[in-house]
């Protein structure tokens, strides 16, 4: 019975962490309360099986814990981890979860899915990227949740238009112990990984742990890139009282160092065009193609190499190409947070939890640039005036900046005393941020069957984005991985940089939620709203010189910027924007259960996503009042309806749902203003089922079986351009005047990127001290643009296919094993483990960005210029066997 939550939850949901399915303390102190009865009895329904579990919820949701997570590669990155949850799809760049990957569940890029780590948001504050190999070592989490399609009430998120993925932290135990271990395998991997209980070290029952790990390997793609990682974490547990009244705080510290490698032109072609038969071989460069087999997976880059370091007075230098491939890009990461949590016991009814936290981040990301010795004309009258010879007179003001796209110094830079040379140099974008929030709930238990909460979310990030100049070694490697400790100044003494603004993201939230069991607990109500407003302070302090955000840069209060606005007065320079939104946003839903197992469920949330900061700054290109500078909110409606069955042996789910996407944000055709601006798409109907069932017949055979299919449809063209009149005369599709807009053909096509179906199945075999598990995934086909058409090469004139209009499916399967060490003598808790990344070691397409279409493509046979290059996709990781002891007293 739900009403023994009073006589003695509170001490057991302390003893069994498994069961809070929720992201902040709130949410789950609610939730704790629902699955009271399993939380009591301690039943297999709530631990469920083999550490899948199967939330009795109004939500479609899913948690894996510890007892699965612990099966991957030690150091795997959570997201990979979830991959086996119905509507996931996770691309690892690596076997071993440090060099990135991409996230999509139910068809919802991973800018659109909200990822918290305690109730902390983890996407990026401009963007709302996530970066899956910043995430916690998996030892250290207690369970991941995965909602499928929706959030939670308290959810301090403006990403979220469709899922959210939530994971906690262990608690300290209560006695002490000692955890370490070693992991070696194939590409020079080594890890080593330690944790300190302290166990109860004070009167007052306080416990604490201490964690650390640090991990490398070299890349399996190429001869040149290597992953570095190092991890620390900390949490510090004050009971309160005889209750479950707590205060804790915790500790995260994460920094990485590798490099970018394996992405590849999307095409397989073997010739350099239908006209040059020169070959065409993997690799990363324009000119290079994606593997045919596994073989050809693997590419050697210009390395070791030396930079041209030959300087002439008098002549123009110019550098070969040593340290510019895209292989040679770090982006490196320095990572932490610190995150409180509590529950304080007002009365017998009435509960107070409060979570602060702080985050910070300095990362980059990018490549090097030609930089000019000279200065460059910024008079658009001098036409194309030649800096190095001509400096000033009529019409021409040469000027150092970052102009064009590239720096132009106006001071020597290689020592040959002349300013004619182009000089290498790294120019990666700098980020830095410093993010404040709070989460706050106060929960009444009306009675045993209702219960209310009103909360209140609080968020602030200062979003410092910059553009330094840093140099390189004779070797092509960067002095420094981050310029922006040590930045190259123009003869001005001016830092250039090729970016330069200030964003706070805000966010200030009320919600509240209603919670009652009625007809004797059969039927459970959750009815909840949130009001999310959203303030975004924008400061741009350089000339933005186009919708798609290039600017002309000298700097915050540099003269130079009034000299640049007097000779370019259309241009919109530096200046403040501040921009406002907010929106109602309902969640309701009932779970009702029937005398045996099952038990049918619904849910009805509304979603948004407001603009990124990144997307704000492209619309600086347009004047303030316009439309265009305010885009508006994507909002989505989100439908789910299934069914339950839990018991002790059994988890099983099969849901239906629908989300219709209104305002999909993306690069569009502006006809009256004649350019790409960033707005509304239009609308996007998706639907699909998503379904699992974990079984275990005997103690010694666990089975888990998944899979998900994916419909979306766009329902409008989409314009692209207006008919110029070369267009017209030139007999461009479609166009038979001027002005008349040019569509790409859209309307009834899925959308790119996501998967269409996905399924697979684990087994799990229990033998005593020996246990081995397999994981086979089938990931279906991903069509790479909009316009669901193949990759063209060519031309207008004579197009030919070079790539199909989909990725192939493919299989990855995964092994592992684990002998348990009590037989000779040893606790349970030490163990030798086994792992294979991608058994049969499948050649696959990985990550990649999928676009509106292909350039110029318009529909079927309809060109409106020759096609753009083909985009590029990452080479999905080889077979990888490792092997890990692990020692625990």
């Amino acid at each position: 019975m739900k009403i023994a939550y009073l006589a003695g939850c509170a001490v057991v949901a302390l003893a069994t962490p498994s069961v809070a399915f929720a992201q902040s303390t709130g949410s789950t102190e609610v939730e704790e309360k629902a699955e009271t009865t399993v939380v009591i009895t301690g039943s297999r329904e709530d631990r469920g099986v083999e550490g899948i579990v199967v939330p009795d919820t109004s939500k479609a949701k899913q948690v894996l814990t510890q007892e699965q997570l612990s099966k991957n590669a030690p150091g795997q990155t959570v997201l990979d981890s979830i991959n086996v949850v119905p509507g996931v799809s996770f691309t690892n760049n690596d076997a071993y979860g440090s060099a990135g990957g991409q996230l999509y569940i139910r068809g919802f890029s991973q800018d659109r899915i909200s990822l918290t780590f305690d109730g902390v948001p983890l996407n990026d504050s401009g963007n709302y990227q996530i970066y899956s190999n910043q995430q916690l070592d998996p030892e250290l989490i207690e369970q991941v949740n995965v909602n499928l399609g929706t959030t939670d009430v308290d959810s301090p998120t403006a990403a979220a238009t469709g899922s959210t993925v939530n994971y906690r932290t262990r608690v300290p135990g209560e006695e002490f112990g000692v955890r370490l271990s070693g992991s070696a395998g194939e590409f020079d991997f080594f890890r080593i990984f330690g944790m300190v209980d302290t166990g109860e070290f004070t009167p007052l029952g306080t416990r604490a742990f201490f964690a650390a790990s640090t991990a490398s390997n070299r890349n399996p793609i190429n001869n040149y890139g290597k992953i570095d990682k190092q991890q620390y974490n900390a949490r510090i547990y004050q009971p309160l009282g005889n209750g479950n009244d707590f205060i804790s705080i915790a500790g995260h510290y994460n920094q990485n160092r590798n490099n970018f490698f394996g992405s590849v032109p999307l095409r397989t072609d073997l010739t350099q065009s239908a006209t040059n038969t020169a070959p065409r071989v993997v690799g990363a460069g324009s000119g290079n193609r994606f593997p045919l087999t596994r073989d050809e997976a693997s590419y050697d880059i210009n390395y070791p190499c030396t930079t041209n370091q030959v300087a002439r007075t008098g002549v123009a230098d110019t550098p070969n190409s040593c340290g510019t491939e895209f292989d040679r890009r770090y982006n490196p990461s320095n990572t932490g947070n610190i995150r409180g949590a509590s529950l304080f016991t007002v009365t017998d009814s009435i509960r107070l939890t409060f979570d602060p936290s702080y985050q910070y981040v300095k990362a980059n990301g990018g490549g090097t640039v030609g930089a000019r010795e000279r200065g460059l004309d910024i008079n658009p009258a001098g036409g194309a005036a030649n800096c190095t010879t001509v400096t000033t007179g009529a019409n021409v003001a040469c000027t150092p900046g970052y102009l064009g796209g590239r720096p132009y110094f106006g001071r020597d830079l290689n020592g040959d005393g002349d300013l004619l040379d182009e000089v290498t140099q790294l120019a990666p974008s700098q980020t830095q941020t410093n993010r404040y929030g709070v989460i706050a709930n106060l929960i009444w238990d009306i009675s045993d069957a209702h219960t209310f909460r009103v909360a209140y979310t609080y968020d602030r990030a200062r979003h410092r984005q910059t553009g330094e100049v840093g140099g390189l070694y004779v070797s092509g490697e960067p002095l420094d991985v981050f310029p922006i400790n040590d930045p190259l100044a123009d003869v001005t003494s001016a830092v250039l940089q090729k970016r330069d603004r200030l964003s706070y993201a805000i966010l200030n939230q009320v919600s509240g939620e209603y919670r009652g069991s009625f007809f004797d607990e059969r039927l459970d109500i959750t009815a909840g709203v949130r009001a999310p407003f959203f303030t975004r302070d924008l400061n741009n302090y350089c000339f933005t010189t186009s919708d798609s955000g290039f600017v002309d840069c000298f700097g915050e209060g540099d003269p130079r910027n009034a000299t640049y606005a007097g000779f370019n007065p259309t241009v919109q320079g530096p200046q403040q924007r501040i921009l406002k939104y907010d929106e109602i946003l309902p969640n309701v839903g009932f779970v009702y259960s029937f005398d045996n197992p099952f038990s049918v469920f619904a849910n009805y949330s509304k979603g948004l996503q407001v603009p990124g900061t990144d997307a704000l700054y492209n619309a600086f290109f347009f004047a303030p009042d316009t439309p265009q500078a305010r885009p508006n909110p994507e909002r989505t409606d989100n439908f789910d309806l299934g069914i339950r069955f839990r018991d002790r042996n059994i988890q099983a789910q099969v849901t239906g749902w629908f989300t219709n996407y209104e305002d999909r944000l993306a690069s569009a055709y502006d006809p009256i203003l004649e350019r790409s601006v960033y707005r509304n798409l239009g609308k996007v109907e998706k639907y699909g089922i998503d379904g699992s069932v974990a079984w275990q017949p005997v103690s010694q055979l666990a089975l888990y079986a998944f899979g998900s299919y994916l419909k979306s449809e766009i329902k409008d063209d989409v314009q692209s351009g207006a008919c110029t009149a070369a267009q017209v005369t030139g007999g461009t599709f479609g166009c038979a005047s001027i002005g008349q807009g040019i569509f790409v053909a859209t309307a009834g096509n899925r959308e790119g990127g996501a998967p269409e179906y996905t399924y697979g199945a684990q087994a799990r075999g229990l033998f005593g001290p020996f246990e081995i598990g397999l994981t086979a995934k089938r990931t279906g086909g991903r069509f790479i643009y909009d316009t669901n058409l193949p990759v063209y090469g060519g031309t207008a004139a004579a197009p030919y296919e070079i790539y199909d209009a989909q990725t192939p499916a493919y299989w990855l399967v995964n092994l592992d094993a684990r002998l348990s060490l009590e037989a000779i003598g040893l606790n349970d808790r030490t163990f030798i483990q086994f792992n294979v990344y991608n058994l049969f070691d499948e050649l696959y397409v990985g990550n990649f960005t999928s676009g509106l279409n292909q350039g110029n493509v318009i529909g079927a046979g309809q060109f409106g210029g020759n096609p753009s290059a083909p985009p590029f996709a990452q080479i999905g990781a080889p077979r990888t066997i490792s092997g890990t002891v692990t020692f625990g007293f």
